[in-house]
């Protein structure tokens, strides 16, 4: 008799805890990449009345008696599946797609999080502006090489940095090399012999000067063209910047890369506007076509530009911090990082959106996104909670009648009781 009481008070005392996490669920429906926790029940050792027995003499065997003595709170769960993903448009907002947790650390000690609600602060420092923790990763050198094998530091993002202005210039060193310029379009075959096609490029001297030059294509046969151009911008006579240069064209309308200047056109302006070094590079016209139809020549690439102030950052799947700058030019200045777990539900709470290691996750394993099964970065969306609200309510009532279930045991218990004790009148 008394063993139902006890039972049935361990019954209410599981299903108020039951209660009190399904609670903090539903609590949480709306906090940013809350992850919800989930309640198992386990069995107390029971009371053995009858010991099992083998078969034995004719007889078979028996097995145990044992009466229940309740039940405990086997554990609390972090369920830590992908919350939604929502749209935010703000450009400071992250979410991990996949597993994966941003770090963050107040100077002293590291957290980890889903909740990416950042912004810059004052001090030009990525930021969680609700907890003031700084977002941890790694910054990159001045030619844009980020180390991650480092430990990793608070990210900054130095608008109004100034970047030097780059001239527009050959880089050989790659397979295959990388001109100055390179241009696409099209130069109508239907131009008459001695027509011509006029276009201007803008090309930048290692001070940041620009330079336009007007290039004149002059149809000089079936399937040639020759190329001169001019800087205008130079003092008269304007200097010849394109001495006189010949496309070839085959049968198909590609450009003949075996003959005449092989679509590799050379430019030379010498020294300019106080510039040191001599503006001089190739274009690649080798994308030029020479079909019926309206001709227009643009230039695809430049790997020249002007100096310019940060004024802008993107950042991509893989994590990567790119500056954009106020001349055109982008440049990579950081890398956020993540952290994986061998057991992440095994993370403990710190609130706030945080989590801390502990000796069930094990430690911290750092990396860039999209790189050692850590999931990818979405800017401008958050990750929403992952409570199941119509679970959670089941759970309500579910832990509801089980609380009131095992009272009624007690009360029952009670009438047995005082029915035992009226025996004696």
């Amino acid at each position: 008799m008394m063993r139902a009481l006890f039972s049935a008070i361990s019954g209410m005392k599981t299903n108020m805890s039951y209660m009190d996490v399904t609670g903090n669920n539903i609590a949480n429906v709306n906090t940013t990449a809350f992850k919800s926790s989930r309640v198992t029940f386990q069995d107390i050792l029971g009371q053995t009345i009858r010991g099992a027995s083998s078969p034995q003499n004719g007889r078979g065997g028996m097995n145990p008696a044992q009466i229940g003595l309740g039940v405990n709170m086997g554990a609390i769960d972090n369920i830590m599946s992908q919350g939604s993903l929502q749209t935010t448009g703000k450009l400071t907002d992250f979410a991990v797609q996949g597993d994966g947790f941003f770090v963050v650390g107040d100077g002293q000690s590291q957290y980890y999080t889903r909740d990416g609600a950042f912004d810059i602060d004052v001090g030009g420092t990525l930021v969680n502006p609700a907890t003031g923790m700084k977002v941890m990763g790694w910054m990159a050198d001045g030619t844009g090489t980020v180390t991650t094998n480092t430990a990793p530091v608070s990210i900054q993002i130095p608008f109004g940095t100034q970047v030097s202005a780059k001239p527009t210039a050959d880089n050989t060193t790659p397979n295959p090399p990388v001109y100055g310029m390179v241009m696409a379009g099209n130069l109508d075959s239907g131009t008459a012999t001695a027509g011509t096609v006029t276009s201007t490029v803008t090309a930048y001297d290692s001070l940041g000067n620009a330079h336009s030059i007007d290039i004149t294509y002059t149809k000089t046969g079936a399937n040639a063209w020759s190329v001169t151009g001019t800087d205008p911008s130079s003092a008269a006579p304007a200097p010849n910047a394109i001495a006189a240069q010949t496309i070839n064209f085959t049968t198909n309308g590609l450009v003949d890369t075996t003959a005449g200047s092989k679509g590799l056109i050379n430019v030379s302006l010498g020294t300019t506007n106080g510039s040191t070094n001599p503006l001089a590079f190739t274009i690649d016209m080798t994308t030029l076509t020479q079909f019926a139809g309206t001709s227009a020549v643009t230039t695809r690439l430049n790997t020249g530009s002007p100096a310019g102030a940060l004024v802008s950052f993107s950042v991509g799947a893989s994590g990567e911090i790119s500056g954009i700058y106020s001349n055109g030019s982008t440049q990579r200045i950081g890398q956020l990082a993540l952290a994986s777990f061998a057991n992440p539900g095994g993370l403990q709470r710190s609130g706030q959106n945080l989590w801390n290691a502990s000796a069930a996750s094990g430690d911290a394993i750092l990396g860039t996104p999209n790189s050692g099964g850590r999931g990818s970065i979405s800017t401008g969306t958050l990750e929403a909670s992952n409570v199941d609200l119509a679970q959670q309510f089941t759970n309500v009532i579910i832990a509801q009648r089980g609380f009131q279930a095992s009272s009624r045991v007690i009360t029952a218990s009670d009438q047995l009781l005082q029915d035992l004790v009226n025996i004696i009148h």
